[in-house]
Order: structure tokens, then sequence, then C-alpha cells
């Protein structure tokens, strides 16, 4: 008995022209976002770096005078940057802490079976669909020093009026609380999606063992939302420090109120290009910002990954 083998099947090569095109057609799947972040992205991000080294003027673009860093201490130097500044980071805190302290529970609560739960989750979202401009506008009339609601419950307890507008305390609470009106069920909604993809053999075991659903919030539910409490408190910081809407619509000033209680960055920047018409100082402002922004960013990131490197070593 004689047994023949049989030598597989060769295979050719394709060629050269279609393996080159199979090896390029990932890139060419993302070459339209690498072009769109270019074009509408990158470019302008580095063409106001260049623009906030020149004296650029609003009525007259196209002459730039060489300036260096004149721009950038001439900022330092100004008082109301430094008060922007400052109302930014009160606003931003003042915002930013009891919105996600809100959504954390909002979240916890809606993370148990209740009925109506999917009616509840839309509603969450309705704040975070309406529009800037309308929402403003309708706090400023509720916030309003004659003839505002806060101002008639408060009366109804013994309060006297607040002039929500003219003090700096008072107008900063009032713009807080639209962008933590705004934006609670928005956060709530993305931890609600994070406690979801925790196990459920967890909350299972900590029943088993006697943990309360306090316990179970605070050794369960907060070490599995670590990475989403992250990132929301980065988006918070980058909008906190990005605030311009709900300030400029509260009163319709681009100064921030008479004594300019609260500017934020934003509003400085708008106030210094479209109100003064000095570009480059604008241009100036809006890379201060961005660099802020990244410091903000890389010192929460070096905070949490410091908290979880000690709780590891736990």
């Amino acid at each position: 008995m004689t047994l023949t083998a049989t030598a597989p099947p060769r295979t050719e090569r394709p060629p050269a022209p279609r393996r080159l095109l199979t090896r390029l057609s990932p890139y060419a799947y993302i070459a339209p976002f690498f072009a769109l972040f270019g074009a509408f992205g990158l470019f302008p991000l580095l063409y106001t770096a260049y623009v906030s080294l020149y004296r650029v003027e609003l009525q007259t673009p196209g002459r730039m005078d060489w300036r260096g860093l004149d721009n950038y201490t001439a900022l330092f130097g100004d008082e109301y940057f430094w008060t922007a500044l400052r109302n930014t980071f009160t606003i931003g805190v003042a915002s930013t802490v009891p919105q996600l302290l809100m959504a954390l529970g909002l979240a916890h609560l809606l993370h148990y079976k209740l009925r109506g739960r999917t009616f509840f989750r839309v509603t969450m979202l309705l704040p975070y669909a309406t529009s800037v401009a309308a929402a403003t506008l309708v706090f400023a009339q509720l916030f309003g020093r004659d003839f505002g609601l806060i101002n008639y419950l408060l009366g109804l307890v013994g309060v006297d009026p607040v002039d929500w507008q003219s003090g700096t305390v008072a107008s900063q609470i009032a713009v807080s609380t639209i962008v933590t009106w705004r934006w609670t069920g928005y956060n709530a909604l993305i931890y609600l999606a994070g406690m979801q993809s925790i196990p459920s053999d967890l909350y299972e075991a900590a029943e088993l063992d006697g943990a309360s659903r306090w316990r179970q919030f605070l050794h369960v539910t907060l070490p599995g939302l670590r990475p989403t409490v992250l990132f929301t408190i980065v988006v918070s910081t980058i909008g906190a420090t990005q605030l311009f809407g709900e300030p400029l619509l509260f009163e319709g000033s681009v100064s921030g109120g008479i004594s300019h209680q609260y500017q934020t960055l934003g509003l400085y920047m708008y106030e210094q290009g479209w109100g003064f018409f000095h570009l480059g100082r604008a241009a100036a402002t809006a890379w201060v910002m961005f660099l802020l922004i990244v410091l903000l960013v890389l010192g929460n990131t070096l905070l949490a990954r410091r908290r979880s490197g000690k709780e590891t070593e736990r």
C-alpha cells in the first residue's frame, strides 16, 4: 500500500498595488476626522497663539504689529483679568460641586427599581436639551429683584428682597444655579450608566454580608464609579473654565455686572476682542484659558492616580 502526500495548494500573493491599498485603507477611513480636526481645531489653536504675539485691532485685522509677550504682560497687569479669573473659579466651584453631588444621588435613586424609571430618565435630560438662551432668560426673570419668584418666596419667610444682579455673592449664586440646573441631569445619566456596568454579584455579596444600601453605596458603588467620577470632574472643570452663555445672558452685559462681579474669563475674552477691539489681547486670553484647562485636567488626573495608588497599597 503506497501513500501519496499532496502538497497544500499554493496561495498566490496579491499584486503589490492591492497590498498597498490594503495597508492604506485604515488610514483613509480616519483621514476625514484628522482633516476636520486640523482645519477647525488645530489650525485655529495655533493661529490664536500666533495672533497673541501681535497687536491686532478689529477695525484693521490685516495690520499686525509685533509685540512679543506684551499682550500677556498687559493681561496679567489688568485687575479685571484677575477678577474674571477669581469669578471663574468661584462660580465653577459653586456650580460643579453641588451639581455632581446631586447627580450622584439622583443616579443612585434611579439605579433601583422604581415605577416610571424611563419617564424620570427622560426628564433628567430635558434641562440639557433646553437652549442656553431660553433657560438663562427664564432664570433671569425668576431672580428679578422686584417681581422675581425667588424674592417672592423669600418674602414669605420674612427675608428681604435680594438684588441678584448687583451683589457679588448673590449674582454668582444665581449664575451657578443656572449651570447646576442645566447639567445635573446630564451627569446623573452618566453616573447611572456607570452604575449599571458594576456587576450585580458585588451587590448581592454585600447584601448577604448584611450591608445596608448606604454601605453598598460607599463600598461598592463609589469604587466602581471612580473612572466615571473622574471623567465628569474633568468635563465639568473644562465647562466651568469656558463658561460664557449663562453670565452673558443673565443681565445682557459683557462686563458681567456693574463692578464685574460675575464676569468670567470667557466674558473677559469677548469684551477684549469685540468690546475693546483688541484681538491680540483676546487671543492671549484664549491661550491663558487653554493652559489653565490643561493644568486643571492634569491636576485632577494626578490626584486621582495618587488616591487610587494609596487605596491599592492598602
